[in-house]
């Protein structure tokens, strides 16, 4: 097992800075942009500089009053404050932070466009989705209306109307779409299935990616014809039990009988698997959601026979005879659902070596992994169980190795029960990490035995399309950019050693953190992509968007221009302080690649992405096009 220690860009300064007055700044300020001074800097930089290869400065506008503050932009693409000085501070000082003004050489000037160009461009990103929900939408209605109007008109059920009236149709027409959904919702989460499929053209029509929303979007209307089936037969018991109390009685209809007793017993079920999943609990208690989830086994189990009870006696033969079939409605999905299972279990049983164990800053922990037959591609996933902590939970993790590497690694935050415990298991104990780098191979009781892990995958992923573009866009927040470490290291051993043409001709990475920190951890192969993008293959693109505590501050101005690398990362790319401003870059891209199609791939916070994925609908047009990509787990 091997550990690592990444330093900070940013040394502390002491009390001093805390001294450091406007005097101070303006003298700073005017022996930096005195001709002896840069005179002095460029001897003692290398001869051969890259300055040609540094990013263009960003258009976020910096303020040094706030650099201890909250972060310069309250929202991604708030701009009010672009370009106007901060109060109290004399022009001269950090000029080279404020952004440059606004250029007027714009190619594509904001034009009408026709109806033809504005369907193209909705097509682009929201088209293929709206249409599929939307035709599913109109599937749901049309079973509905169908079961409906058959009940309602169908002779053979003309006492029970009599009885009932309208609730009996719409019941039964919401148990036909019942039916249909509970027959479906197995196939988005076979993984193997899912993977298989998006890799075939009939990709471009349905969004495998959006497999996990769909199996929501199939539960949520499970819940909700759940409940108007439920409410029509709580009407129903009701009218029979008032017209034929001897023979009917309220209560034993509602929990006695076949119908009642079984209909309550999903129901229950099926919230207790709704209330779990839903985001507050998955996120916070994972293990809560995983076990309760597997009650589905239960809710299928009763639904097989849930109407083979025959409480409303069609009106002739054969009557009741072949009511007992709703398995038959999900016994497909629930079988091609077995074998996944199966695969699961087979694909855990191979040999599954831990090779290294890496300790990154901001309780991040790396795991190296060799496995035969695991071949992999850039920005796929897996799905990762260690029988030690948990026999029954596979966590999903992003693969972080290239497949040109002949071993496999994820990146795991130390955040929930599982990731705590199994960091733990591997020696890395991430809550006393400041005590363990400080006596580091002096640990008492270092693990040198690892435990056993298992591994289901690699499954398909949104990112693996990153090279079907030429010009491509990577925007991570914070753990975010796990899912292109491994797309970057890809690219690196594409350009040093290329096998192959590749398509791809330009990356624009964009890596969002709330503290300087969490950069440390993904510095080394940021600073190896620099060094050897001599054809600025990769654009770079930092920015911190947290506190600074004000020894930070003083020492960022003392450094700032003396300094070849960045302060904070150490990279060449300068860091930019506050969030994007989303409609520069994108304007910005948009015109260095006119008559492009560009991939934009996304993984992170919820909201950044809703604004991601309307500037590439805002920008798309007149031959560029942004077509999104979001990472879904």
């Amino acid at each position: 097992m091997a550990s690592q220690r990444n330093r900070t860009g940013v040394q502390p300064t002491g009390n001093s800075s805390s001294n450091y007055d406007q005097t101070q700044a303006n003298t700073l300020a005017n022996r930096r942009n005195s001709a002896d001074h840069q005179a002095h800097i460029a001897k003692q930089r290398p001869v051969t500089t890259y300055s040609s290869l540094i990013p263009p400065p960003s258009p976020t506008y910096f303020r040094l009053q706030e650099m201890g503050g909250k972060p310069p932009f309250s929202s991604l693409n708030d701009d009010s404050d672009l370009g106007r000085p901060a109060p109290g501070l004399p022009r001269g000082e950090l000029d080279h932070l404020r952004p440059l003004p606004p250029s007027n050489d714009n190619k594509f000037a904001e034009k009408e466009f026709s109806w033809h160009q504005k369907i193209s461009i909705w097509m682009i990103n929201e088209g293929n989705r709206v249409i599929f929900f939307g035709v599913w939408i109109l599937v749901h209605i049309g079973l509905f209306g169908l079961a409906f109007f058959n009940y309602f008109y169908s002779d053979n059920f003309e006492k029970a109307r009599a009885i009932v009236g309208i609730t009996l149709p719409i019941a039964r027409g919401a148990a036909l779409v019942l039916h249909v959904d509970s027959g479906v919702i197995l196939l988005p989460v076979c993984r193997t299935l899912i993977s298989w499929l998006r890799s075939t053209p009939l990709n471009r029509i349905v969004p495998f990616d959006k497999a996990v929303t769909f199996h929501k979007a199939i539960a949520w209307s499970i819940v909700i014809f759940s409940l108007v089936h439920t409410i029509a037969h709580y009407v129903n018991y009701y009218k029979l039990s008032q017209a034929d109390p001897s023979k009917y009685n309220f209560w034993h209809l509602m929990f006695v009988s076949g119908p009642g007793l079984t209909g309550h017993i999903m129901l229950i079920v099926l919230l207790v698997i709704v209330v779990t999943a839903l985001p507050s609990v998955r996120m916070k208690k994972f293990e809560v959601f995983w076990y309760w989830h597997h009650l589905f086994l239960v809710f299928f189990f009763f639904f097989s026979f849930h109407g083979a009870f025959c409480l409303l006696t069609p009106d002739r033969p054969p009557y009741c005879k072949d009511i007992s079939s709703f398995w038959k409605y999900w016994v497909a999905s629930g079988f091609v659902y077995l074998l996944e299972r199966i695969a699961r279990e087979y694909r855990a049983q191979q040999k599954t070596v831990i090779s290294r164990v890496i300790l990154h800053p901001s309780k991040v922990v790396e795991i190296q992994i060799k496995k035969e037959d695991c071949h992999a591609l850039a920005g796929q996933y897996i799905f990762l169980c260690c029988p030690e902590v948990s026999l029954w939970q596979w966590h999903p993790f992003t693969l972080t190795s290239a497949p040109e590497e002949d071993y496999i690694s994820v990146h795991m935050r130390v955040v929930g029960d599982f990731t705590k415990e199994l960091s733990k298991k591997l020696g890395c104990d991430a809550e006393g990490v400041g005590e363990w780098e400080e006596n580091l191979g002096d640990r008492n009781g270092l693990v040198t035995v690892l435990p056993r892990i298992m591994i289901d995958g690699p499954f398909g992923a949104a990112s693996e399309d990153v090279f079907k573009y030429e010009v491509t866009v990577l925007v991570g927040a914070g753990i975010g950019v796990t899912p292109f470490a491994s797309v970057l290291k890809s690219i690196w051993y594409r350009v040093n050693y290329p096998t192959k043409p590749t398509k791809l001709h330009k990356v624009y990475f964009f890596w969002i953190c709330r503290d300087k920190e969490s950069f440390e951890w993904f510095q080394s192969l940021l600073l190896a992509l620099e060094s050897q993008d001599l054809n600025q293959f990769i654009e770079i693109h930092t920015f911190l968007t947290g506190r600074l505590r004000h020894s930070e501050v003083g020492n960022l101005m003392i450094n700032e221009d003396s300094a070849f690398a960045d302060t904070v990362t150490g990279l060449r790319a300068r860091t930019r302080f506050g969030r994007p401003n989303l409609d520069m870059e994108f304007d910005r891209i948009r015109n260095s690649h006119p008559d492009t199609d560009i991939g934009v791939f996304f993984c992170g916070p919820k909201r950044m992405g809703k604004q991601l994925h309307a500037c590439c609908t805002k920008f798309s047009g007149s031959g560029t096009s942004f077509f999104w990509h979001k990472e879904n787990f």
